[in-house]
């Protein structure tokens, strides 16, 4: 028999519960057991509860692909039975070409870390889809800049991505570095969960051993950038829901290759917020900040207020959001623009 103690048991706290989450518990849910969903298959789920890791089990009519890693759900104790999901207070999400409804990512998620790396990986305009993500969910983005450690200088680097949107906060770090952990603890308090995105080969399976302190028998497996091309492999295939050392919480999620704009109209005020701060001044309600009189953002551009190439990056991501977002079609085929910048 082994004398090892068992780990002491999880509060809901500490798992990411909130007085948002609770307020949504009826009398009809007494007796049920809350638990947060770990990772999603096709058939099949886990979750994380206060006693430990849990098979979850289904009904026929689950479907997974309405679930994401990071929800909270109710069960029953006994069985293990999925009776209902709770309301999200963060939902990431994308629009996959050709897909009729969203792909969920992930969850309840407060800070989205979106990693690139201080190499030829590092996209600005590729930056900014992720940014206009995060922003719609209401989850607060930081870029995190890995491979510090291969190159001499990361200023640069850095100088490349801060002037992205107001406020945005920018570290840099070597990704199997002890050190991560510290410099990202600001955001991982006890009971706060981050979430990990960006490109294959980035260094998102690094940093998350290393901010879960996985053992080597139970580390993520990582890849490497090809050098030619500085396009990575993908190593981590599906999202999981990860405990870290400081008790937060990340989710892994794989590579994107390509990130969809769609259904942002929200992410893109806040992104591009000299932009929309100027357009109520347009004389037209309309304007398309391309070639109307009277236009105030064309103006702040002749005068040098608007770097044109910030106003170029608007349109096409404008553009591509409003050619990708479904149109609800109203009664008699009447058309009516789709709800934006609700959380869900």
């Amino acid at each position: 028999m082994s004398d090892t103690p068992l780990p002491p048991p999880l509060s809901l706290a500490a798992l990411g519960w909130s007085d948002a989450f609770a307020a949504q518990l009826a009398v009809a849910d007494k007796g049920l057991m809350p638990a947060r969903i770990a990772t999603v298959h096709r058939s099949r789920m886990t979750a994380e509860t206060v006693d430990g890791p849990l098979r979850l089990q289904l009904t026929p009519q689950t479907n997974t692909a309405d679930f994401a890693v990071g929800d909270w759900v109710l069960v029953e104790p006994e069985t293990a039975l999925l009776i209902r999901r709770l309301e999200r207070n963060t939902l990431l999400q994308r629009r996959t070409e050709g897909g009729r409804a969203p792909q969920l990512i992930a969850a309840n998620v407060d800070t989205l870390f979106i990693v690139t790396s201080c190499n030829d990986d590092l996209n600005p305009a590729r930056l900014e889809r992720y940014l206009a993500l995060a922003n719609e969910a209401g989850t607060l983005p930081v870029i995190v800049l890995t491979k510090a450690d291969q190159v001499p200088d990361t200023a640069p680097y850095a100088a490349q991505v801060t002037g992205l949107q107001r406020g945005l906060q920018v570290v840099a770090l070597n990704a199997k570095s002890p050190e991560a952990a510290e410099i990202l603890a600001p955001w991982c308090g006890p009971g706060q969960t981050v979430a990990l995105v960006g490109s294959s080969g980035v260094g998102k399976s690094s940093l998350l051993n290393t901010l879960a302190a996985k053992a080597p028998e139970e580390a993520q497996l990582t890849g490497s950038i090809r050098e030619s091309d500085a396009k990575g492999r993908h190593t981590t295939t599906s999202r999981s829901l990860h405990a870290m050392a400081g008790g937060a919480w990340v989710i892994d999620t794989p590579g994107i290759r390509t990130l969809h704009v769609s259904d942002i109209s929200v992410g893109l005020d806040v992104l591009f917020a000299e932009i929309a701060e100027l357009a109520p001044d347009c004389r037209f309600r309309n304007c398309t900040h391309a070639h109307e009189p009277g236009c105030a953002v064309l103006a702040a551009v002749a005068d040098g207020r608007l770097d044109p190439a910030r106003l170029d990056r608007w349109r096409k991501l404008a553009d591509e959001n409003r050619a990708n977002t479904p149109v609800a079609t109203g009664p008699r085929g009447n058309k009516t623009p789709p709800a934006t910048g609700r959380r869900r």
